[in-house]
């Protein structure tokens, strides 16, 4: 049985990532210790982690994570009024898929859409 996925992406600067991602996004850090090269950060009831690549070019990185949400239109809003970017592609709306949607780029550019069907 599975339960959890708990995605790994790169990232340069472990600061850089943690800022982003609990003060724009608003995850938390976890964990019990603190190391150098990894970074785990929780919001709700989704985990992803990070582990340091010191040589990775943003412009060749394909790291990419689908999170889904129940409340897509409340997030989209609340991250535009702190200014986090939104992706030029990836305005919040509804996909030939069946989902609305939306994406944006962190600062290593792994992709992050976050949907909810519709």
């Amino acid at each position: 049985m599975l339960t959890d996925v708990n995605p790994k992406l790169p990232m340069r600067d472990k600061d850089v990532t943690k800022d982003y991602y609990v003060n724009k996004l608003g995850f938390t850090e976890f964990g019990n210790k603190d190391y150098d090269d990894y970074l785990m950060i929780e919001k709700d009831h989704i985990q992803i982690h990070f582990f340091k690549f010191k040589k990775l070019s943003p412009k060749k990185n394909y790291g990419q994570v689908y999170i889904r949400t129940d409340t897509i239109e409340t997030l989209y809003q609340t991250l535009l009024e702190h200014g986090v970017p939104i992706h030029p592609n990836g305005h919040l709306g509804i996909r030939p898929w069946g989902q609305k949607e939306f994406s944006l780029l962190d600062p290593d550019s792994n992709l992050l859409t976050f949907g909810q069907g519709i």
